[in-house]
């Protein structure tokens, strides 16, 4: 639901700017649910899997986890 949400509001923001309302309410409902999934206890490697760096020397490549 929170990377739908996610999407959703990357579309609004290219069809509408970043100031449209519409695209306004997309941001705080994919904010909302992001901070449901986070207190569900899903971390956010959970919604967006670790990926290749593009830089090869780069030896951090962790996902976020909790504090």
């Amino acid at each position: 639901m929170a990377r739908t949400a996610q999407h959703r509001a990357v579309r609004a923001i290219t069809v509408h700017g970043l100031a449209h309302p519409v695209t306004v309410a997309l941001l705080v409902a994919a904010s909302t649910a992001a901070a449901r999934a986070w207190d569900r206890g899903h971390t956010v490697a959970d919604l967006h899997p670790r990926t290749t760096s593009a830089n090869p020397d780069r030896t951090e490549n962790t996902p976020c986890s909790r504090p």
